[in-house]
């Protein structure tokens, strides 16, 4: 799974120290392969040209929120590691992304040196993705899950800016058909029972993350003119 390096960049390094944490912690502290490389060919992935939103920038966010969300995991290294594969491969165009992740995670994450049931698990997780609406009692998927939407809890102005680069990655879509999608989605989202299944994100983000996904909503289905 190696892959060129990407150029210099501080945020990068921070990935690649927390990617060797969590693959270290995930194997048990067992010897294997050196994470390296695995890092880099990931970290390529999220880099690559088509992504507006589904960057680095949305993976560290991601690992970030699993960090603030940890005391409500059985297995936090392997949710990280999860993190790091569930939107590894991503096209806009596309509708098989998460599955295609999880199979890259099925491929690498043996040579990576991890357990077939970790490995299971790490793939179990990703296509979790897709519908973010774990069953009651997972609480790694409902880590990942809340880890994953919590930018829709975010601020005006940055609720703003994650809808601006969603619009952006798909660029090559007609405003209304984009529109008639996203509405959708918004839809699927408020139809969940909870956004949220930690008591963390149930506490401090289902009402805000509420909020603004019914204000993008109305937008869309009253566009200006």
């Amino acid at each position: 799974m190696a892959g060129p390096p990407l150029p210099p960049h501080p945020a990068h390094d921070d990935l690649r120290a927390r990617w060797h944490t969590a693959l270290i912690a995930a194997r048990g502290g067992a010897a294997g392969p050196d994470p390296a490389p695995y890092a880099e060919r990931l970290l390529a992935c999220w880099a690559e040209p088509q992504r507006r939103y589904h960057t680095t920038d949305h993976l560290a966010a991601v690992l970030d929120r699993i960090d603030e969300l940890e005391q409500y995991a059985d297995d936090p290294a392997v949710v990280r590691l999860a993190a790091w594969f569930h939107d590894a491969v991503y096209r806009p165009d596309r509708s098989e992304n998460e599955e295609r992740s999880a199979a890259l995670a099925e491929r690498a994450l043996p040579e990576a040196g991890l357990a077939p049931d970790a490995t299971a698990e790490v793939a179990r997780l990703v296509r979790l993705t897709v519908t973010h609406d774990p069953r009651p009692g997972d609480t790694d998927g409902a880590v990942l899950c809340d880890a994953d939407l919590a930018v829709l809890a975010g601020r005006p102005r940055a609720y703003a800016a994650y809808v601006a680069a969603v619009r952006a990655e798909y660029g090559f879509v007609p405003d209304d058909a984009f529109r008639t999608g996203r509405a959708g989605v918004l839809r699927e989202l408020l139809a969940l029972p909870a956004l949220f299944r930690t008591p963390h994100g149930a506490r401090h983000w289902e009402t805000p993350a509420r909020h603004n996904l019914t204000a993008e909503l109305a937008s869309l289905e009253s566009p200006e003119v």
